[in-house]
């Protein structure tokens, strides 16, 4: 035991002795030079540095300080490590004119492990296509591949893929043609006074490749044209490009060659408006004893761009205003509501001032009834001749009903829910024009007969 703890302090004293050589006194002598650098007046220093043992605790403190420093760093760059290069593409050889492959995978990952340092300098020095797979030699089937790391570039870094391996199935390749449509995105980028009237492809059809199977599973091909591609958004005709693409039944894309991989679409753009009047829309009951005397627009009529289909049924804009228990002038902002199938309108807002008056009434006489949605092979006529004709009673400011008449009044009869022969007292709905009035049948109901037709 006195021999091994002999050696042992052998040992450590010939360490000391090189840290001493190596280091220490290095130190020594730099505190040396620096301490005559010092003020000869500072004392406290001066002994410090001027006692020998001082020195060496401080030397060999800063001897391992760098020992420890150089220690770490070095464990840094020697150390193993991983490094994960995700998405790396994969590139299959084989006859692309005579085969398709399913089951490959597009990308994989890398995994290089190794010290950093050279772990680091692999992957600075990764390339594309580096991930490969030679099927040329393989035959029609289904066949279990090894995917190959072309680029091992630095010999300590070990290179694993995953995956590694895969099954492939290799399928002859087959064409067809198929007729295509165009299908346009994006149509909010249009101009909002523009639309598309008319779209016209370059070909009718278009040749699709790949195995037997996914080619049964095309239902048609549409060339995708987005309206983003339009340089120039003016009225005319306009050409861009777009690319085909096949779906299945349920809209699903469906990976096949697609031959030509763009066709070029003709765009005629049109811009449809139309000039439509303001039609203000009192809602609600005015105080007791006060009827609408006006009301006036800041605009009359505004211009909507549509569909011509769409613009065709629309007459006017209508601007509801609540006029609930309102007793006196008043004005009102109101935000235009485009009616469905209308993309813009040349106003966005209109200003409304409504004036009030007292409320009279007048009886308009001899307003013929009209009978609407007659049943189905039958016959439907008033009862009583003073069924066919009603008073109307009509309550407005003085101004208007001066200028009321049987023949701006519209009273009617809906039979939609008589169906069967017989007599029947319906009720009677009155509407008139002016919209600033109120309108009221003297009679609830008229009697209405409905017979079979002769």
């Amino acid at each position: 035991m006195k021999k091994i703890i002999k050696k042992f302090c052998l040992f450590l004293g010939r360490i000391f002795k090189v840290f001493d050589k190596i280091l220490i006194t290095p130190i020594m002598k730099l505190f040396i030079k620096i301490t005559d650098i010092f003020n000869r007046n500072n004392k406290s220093i001066e002994r410090v540095f001027a006692n020998k043992q001082a020195l060496i605790v401080i030397s060999l403190i800063l001897a391992f300080l760098v020992f420890f420093y150089v220690d770490s760093n070095s464990n840094a760059l020697i150390d193993d490590s991983a490094e994960i290069l995700y998405n790396q593409p994969v590139n299959a050889i084989y006859n692309e004119e005579a085969y398709v492959i399913e089951g490959l995978p597009k990308t994989v990952d890398v995994v290089l492990v190794g010290r950093k340092s050279a772990v680091y300098l692999a992957k600075q020095t990764v390339a594309t296509d580096v991930i490969s797979v030679d099927l040329r030699e393989l035959s029609v089937g289904t066949h279990r591949v090894n995917l190959k790391y072309s680029q091992q570039n630095v010999d300590s870094v070990e290179y694993k893929i995953d995956p590694s391996s895969v099954t492939v199935v290799i399928y002859d390749k087959v064409s067809d043609t198929r007729e295509v449509s165009a299908e346009v995105l994006n149509r909010n980028e249009l101009d909002s006074k523009l639309d598309i009237s008319d779209v016209t492809l370059s070909q009718s059809e278009v040749t699709i490749k790949g195995s037997a199977n996914k080619l049964k599973e095309v239902a048609y091909v549409k060339v995708l044209i987005d309206v983003k591609d339009i340089v120039d958004q003016e009225v005319g005709k306009t050409t861009v490009t777009g690319k085909p693409v096949a779906y299945n039944n349920a809209g699903e894309v469906v990976d096949v060659e697609i031959l030509p991989e763009t066709v070029d679409a003709t765009l005629t753009l049109t811009s449809t408006s139309k000039v439509v009047p303001i039609r203000v829309i009192p809602e609600g009951t005015l105080a007791l004893g006060y009827a609408i005397e006006s009301t006036t627009t800041n605009i009359s009529s505004v211009t909507i761009y549509g569909d011509e289909d769409n613009l065709k049924n629309i007459e006017y804009i209508p601007v509801k205003i609540d006029v609930n228990n309102l007793s006196e002038n008043k004005s009102y902002n109101i935000n235009l509501e485009k009616p469905n199938g209308v993309r813009t309108m040349s106003e966005k807002t209109i200003t409304v001032k409504i004036n009030v008056g007292k409320q009279e009434q007048k009886e308009i006489k001899d307003v013929q009834v009209r009978i609407n949605n007659k049943p189905e092979g039958l016959e439907a006529k008033a009862s009583r001749a003073e069924d066919s004709v009603i008073t109307v009673i009509v309550k407005g400011s003085k101004s208007l009903l001066d200028n009321i008449d049987a023949s701006s009044i519209i009273a009617s009869v809906d039979l939609a829910e008589y169906t069967t022969p017989g007599v029947y007292d319906v009720k009677v709905k009155v509407t008139g024009e002016d919209l600033r009035l109120t309108y009221e049948s003297k009679v609830d109901k008229v009697r209405v007969e409905i017979k079979k037709s002769k």
